[in-house]
């Protein structure tokens, strides 16, 4: 018995060695073979390619487009560290990597549509692992590896670039132009050259400069505020020098061309227009309602001219120096949707059955449609029925402080269970708001206006009035429940002292 345990052991053995032999020539023949004595002596987690998947930037996001890559293949990325920045549905979000490691595959372009929850980068973790580890994990390696056939290059440089002596050479054997001697070259960017907060970025947009053509002076060169000013100083003083000279070709479209027949220009969507386009081709798919009311704002003006002096006056320092009318206008309808909570649902359709069904939500995320330079953004106000004014108040500030720099987070735009769009600061009386996907009911707010109107007692008196125009999702919310809810939201507004009573 013992010889016969013996004897299997050494076929096993022998078969283990056979197998071994048979991979390491393997290995000679495509000239790997350090790269497959590695192989076999490391573990899988040495050598494991991690696919990072693209999360959900946003509610009813499918796909989101690549802006531009912060990296490239072969780069070394640290945890957190950025990948790339990604349009999502009216907003950029930066997508930092979750592992540390070689970047080893990009499988979208920039400008390309990255699908939510597929992969879009590879990245191998196998530099992670400590030195002591890999030292006890793989055996000793030959100071050169084999090389039988063509092998991969070890260094990690691009093949095109030539050997800083061949271009010694090459620089000494032909005669610099006389024109181009005092030229200095052009300095090559850092690999984060085009890498830029969303403040720098906007600022670019607004001087209308192309951020890859500054030379950044940030870490890795990524081009920092000063950089942006410096540069169009630059450029304003040599637009100044050459005045005289021959207009640039720009200028030509500066005015309208008086021509004979019509012509068509095409212009390419912007990220945040193309991005619309979908989301209200979607919206727009429901069927909804328009259902409008006026509002008399007298009592809610004086209320907020009071507040405002008190808030002035206050010795403590306040997030909030002055109230504007909309923290208001949020609190009513998050009071009214505890009466009517079906305006804070969303529909939901089941895959398999195709039943429709509507899915009750406690929380009153209340979105808030902004107007900024680089478009229409609704971020998100979180819980408003456990937030009194003030504090929907400095929400309101910090999100459209955000806004206007374009540094809004996920967390910012995402969640909402119900739209208030005020167009009234911009001039608008009327108007028919569209409904936002994973929503039934949106308010749409025009200007207060000054006007006449009679009392109880017949006289003439001035009243601020101002216009709601609701939308509703006509599948689930009929006329009768939308007036209902309405009316609820305008005796709040009209009467706001009765909103302290449902203050939590």
């Amino acid at each position: 018995m013992f010889l016969q345990r013996g004897s299997r052991a050494i076929r096993r053995q022998w078969h283990l060695y056979h197998t071994l032999n048979r991979f390491v020539e393997v290995g000679i023949r495509r000239g790997a073979y350090a790269t497959a004595a590695r192989g076999f002596h490391s573990t899988t987690s040495l050598q494991v390619v991690k696919p990072v998947l693209l999360a959900d930037i946003g509610e009813g996001i499918v796909e989101c487009e690549i802006i531009q890559w912060f990296v490239e293949p072969e780069a070394r990325v640290e945890e957190f560290s950025p990948l790339c920045e990604v349009q999502s549905d009216k907003a950029s979000v930066e997508i930092t990597s979750r592992f540390s490691g070689i970047v080893k595959k990009l499988h979208y372009d920039a400008g390309e549509m990255a699908k939510v929850g597929k992969p879009f980068v590879d990245i191998d973790i196998q530099g992670d692992v400590k030195k002591e580890d890999l030292e006890a994990l793989t055996v000793t390696e030959p100071e050169a590896p084999v090389e039988i056939g063509v092998a991969e290059p070890l260094n990690k440089e691009s093949l095109s670039k030539a050997p800083e002596s061949q271009v010694q050479e090459e620089t000494s054997g032909n005669e610099i132009p006389e024109n181009n001697r005092h030229s200095k070259p052009p300095k090559q960017g850092g690999r984060f050259a085009s890498l830029a907060t969303p403040a720098v970025r906007h600022l670019s947009k607004a001087y209308k400069v192309d951020i890859t053509e500054i030379e950044g002076t940030g870490r890795d060169g990524r081009v920092l505020k000063e950089d942006i000013h410096r540069f169009v100083e630059n450029r304003n003083s040599s637009s100044i020098s050459n005045q005289a000279g021959t207009a640039p070709p720009s200028s030509a479209f500066s005015q309208p061309v008086d021509t004979a027949t019509q012509t068509e220009t095409t212009v390419q969507l912007t990220h945040t227009q193309a991005q619309m386009f979908r989301t209200m081709t979607r919206s727009l798919s429901i069927p909804h309602f328009l259902y409008a009311d006026e509002i008399d704002f007298t009592n809610v003006c004086s209320l907020r001219r009071r507040l405002n002096k008190i808030l002035a006056s206050s010795a403590k320092v306040e997030e909030v120096t002055k109230l504007t009318y909309l923290p208001f206008i949020i609190k009513a309808v998050s009071v009214a949707l505890n009466q009517y909570p079906v305006l804070n649902s969303r529909v939901d359709v089941d895959s398999q059955t195709s039943k429709p069904s509507l899915m009750m939500r406690s929380q009153h995320n209340i979105g808030v449609a902004m107007d900024t330079p680089s478009g229409l953004v609704v971020p998100v106000i979180k819980n408003v029925g456990s937030r009194n004014i003030l504090s929907i108040a400095a929400e309101l500030v910090r999100l459209q402080s955000l806004a206007a720099t374009s540094r809004l987070s996920v967390q910012d735009m995402s969640g909402g269970t119900i739209t208030v769009s005020n167009i009234g600061n911009i001039g608008g009386t009327y108007l028919s708001p569209v409904l936002v996907d994973k929503e039934v009911a949106i308010l749409g707010i025009g200007r207060i206006r000054t006007v006449p109107a009679f009392d109880e007692d017949g006289n003439v008196v001035k009243k601020h009035v101002c216009n709601f125009s609701w939308s509703a999702d006509h599948r689930v919310v009929d006329g009768a429940t939308m007036a209902r809810a309405a009316e609820v939201v305008r005796q709040f507004v009209e009467q706001p002292e009765v909103m302290v009573t449902h203050l939590r």
